[in-house]
């Protein structure tokens, strides 16, 4: 059941780009794939069915709906050029810890931290946020930094089984 609610936050991330932005529908599908992004780990660990298939399952997700997302929102916020830089460095940490995990494990590794998560959680508050003031990106950033760091950590900490 988590598994096809991952499968269905996919589907639902790649509504969003059929969506017009000021349409009510796009904002009901993020809402949907946001709550789904919550329900769908609490149901695994809830019914004990937690996977390293749904664990990748979900970090897909994570990809396609942040994906979807910039591609509708980004070309409609008026963004300051230092929060550009500051997502740039945040996405080349992210890099630099996959290039890692593949050197040292030879697979990519996304670890579901806890700052992973409340980055998650406040990019899907903050987007809405968005268009009145970039500050609730610039928050966002810093606790996305912050989880980059951690996560490259633990990468090279931990040893990551396949």
């Amino acid at each position: 059941m988590p598994n096809i609610i991952i499968l269905l936050r996919i589907a639902g991330s790649l509504g969003l780009l059929l969506c017009d932005v000021t349409s009510v529908f796009l904002w009901i599908i993020y809402g949907l794939c946001g709550i789904s992004d919550i329900v769908d780990g609490w149901l695994a660990r809830r019914l004990k069915c937690v996977t390293k298939t749904g664990a990748l399952l979900d970090s897909i997700a994570d990809i396609c709906f942040v994906a979807c997302c910039a591609r509708k929102l980004l070309p409609i916020l008026e963004l300051p050029q230092w929060l550009w830089l500051w997502a740039g460095v945040i996405v080349t940490i992210k890099i630099v810890n996959q290039i890692s995990a593949l050197v040292m494990y030879g697979h990519c590794c996304f670890p579901h931290t806890l700052a992973n998560k409340a980055t998650g959680f406040q990019l899907f508050i903050a987007v809405p946020m968005t268009f009145c003031t970039v500050v609730p990106f610039a928050i966002v950033a810093t606790i996305a930094t912050f989880a980059a760091i951690h996560e490259g950590l633990y990468i090279r900490t931990y040893k990551i089984k396949q």
